[in-house]
């Protein structure tokens, strides 16, 4: 079987709720085992034995599923055969923990958590239902909201004093336009940094799944 097809199919099978995916794959034949390593670089893969070993995280930090889909692809098409399996699977917690709370007080909450000289933040909203995510993403406009392919989530970019991204104020009340509508969500602080001062740029730029952000 294609390891693109081995991957959809472990896909399919993870909890809903998972954050992290860590992949072991089995390739017997040496010389293929160290052609899948070169190809499989972006996800900083290691070796145990016959055994190449990545993550695959869903909410930022490293390879993305969609990229995962992508150098696998690669190796399928340079026809490297090997087995591909789940070592370990991490869920994420947040929901359980606030599973009522309205967006805009997740926020407020998420931001009084933040030490004060906090500078820049990457953020995502993932919405309970699909059917919100035209009518959202009206709402969200002004803080620039990003798809994220495959699921019914947005991110979006907050800089605290300037630089590039939607300002709290701003991010706080398009949130508030999303409850007044009845929407839910789970809300995540993604990535953050504090004190960044911009030389001539907009502002610090995160590399997520390949892409600048």
């Amino acid at each position: 079987m294609r390891l693109v097809e081995q991957w959809r199919r472990i896909a399919a099978d993870l909890p809903a709720g998972w954050a992290d995916a860590r992949l072991g794959l089995t390739l017997p034949r040496s010389e293929q085992r160290e052609r899948a390593a070169s190809l499989l670089s972006p996800a900083s893969p290691g070796r145990v034995g016959e055994t190449l070993q990545f993550s695959v995280h869903r909410a930022g930090g490293g390879i993305g599923p969609d990229q995962c889909t992508k150098l696998l692809g690669k190796l399928d098409a340079e026809r490297i055969r090997g087995t591909l399996t789940v070592l370990e699977t991490v869920e994420r917690e947040l929901r359980e923990e606030a599973p009522n709370k309205e967006l805009a007080a997740a926020w407020a909450s998420a931001v009084a958590d933040l030490p004060p000289d906090w500078s820049d933040l990457y953020c995502e909203l993932e919405l309970d239902s699909s059917d919100h995510l035209d009518r959202a993403a009206l709402l969200l406009a002004p803080i620039n909201p990003a798809r994220v392919p495959g699921r019914n989530a947005f991110r979006f970019r907050v800089a605290q004093s300037f630089g590039y991204g939607a300002s709290p104020q701003m991010t706080a009340r398009c949130l508030e336009r999303v409850d007044a509508e009845g929407m839910s969500g789970l809300l995540t602080i993604l990535r953050s940094l504090s004190d960044t001062h911009n030389v001539a740029t907009q502002g610090p730029v995160w590399r997520v799944e390949g892409k600048a952000v």
